[in-house]
């Protein structure tokens, strides 16, 4: 059934934009995958200009909800999507970088979502899940990975866990919270005073975190998790304490 678009009120026009657009994704007349109409043709129905609506257009793209395509045919236009890790990651990070969060907070929320993740993952991760998580520590162990895609990989293979709870919320907090403080732990892995002890220590924890969950020994897997993020998070607590 082809969605009704109704003019917005004048004030505020880009909120009103936003607020239009979010009823119809609340109603179920907008899903994931579907296309807004050409901005030539839906800022008259909403009663807009083109600017106004961009301006929301713009909003919803920040948050990752919709993916603007520029250009002409088929594929061209704003696209509803759902991308909530990359949008949360930034949001959260700004507000770390501007005060909003204490390391201390970002510290204990690593803390209990990685706990919950690592226990649900015991019981529920595939095998496809885990051989994937297995690749990325391979890669990780190479004499040849540096500390910026050491970073990289070892992001991926908690998100990666996360995923595999089967709980998608807490992969996205998971990946937003990590993403908050990377360039600190990208820091700290760059002044470690001897990498190659340092990258052989977090392997053989990470390479034991997957042989637990493997176990199907998710209390174990919490405890050692737990423990693993205490060492480097918690290292730059205390250097801010």
């Amino acid at each position: 059934m082809p969605v009704e678009w109704q003019p917005v009120r004048q004030s505020r026009t880009h909120e009103l934009v936003l607020q239009s657009i979010e009823e119809r994704v609340f109603a179920g007349e907008l899903k994931a995958g579907d296309r807004l109409p050409p901005e030539r043709e839906l800022a008259p129905v909403l009663g807009v200009s083109r600017s106004a609506l961009r301006e929301a257009l713009r909003v919803l793209e920040t948050i990752g909800v919709l993916v603007a395509q520029p250009g002409r045919g088929p594929d061209a236009g704003a696209r509803i999507v759902r991308n909530p890790d990359g949008a949360l990651g930034r949001l959260l990070r700004l507000h770390f970088a501007l005060g909003s969060y204490s390391l201390e907070d970002v510290l204990e929320a690593r803390v209990v979502l990685e706990r919950s993740s690592f226990e649900a993952a015991a019981t529920h991760a595939s095998a496809e899940d885990l051989d994937e998580a297995e690749r990325l520590l391979v890669r990780m162990a190479e004499p040849d990975v540096g500390v910026v895609e050491f970073n990289d990989l070892d992001t991926r293979f908690h998100v990666q866990i996360a995923r595999s709870s089967g709980n998608d919320l807490t992969s996205t907090l998971t990946s937003a919270v990590r993403e908050s403080v990377r360039p600190l732990i990208l820091r700290a892995l760059e002044e470690a005073e001897d990498w190659p002890a340092t990258a052989a220590g977090l392997n053989a924890e990470h390479a034991e975190l997957l042989r637990l969950v493997r176990a199907g020994k998710g209390a174990k897997a919490a405890g050692l998790a737990e423990r693993h993020i205490r060492s480097l998070h918690g290292t730059l607590v205390d250097e801010k304490s």
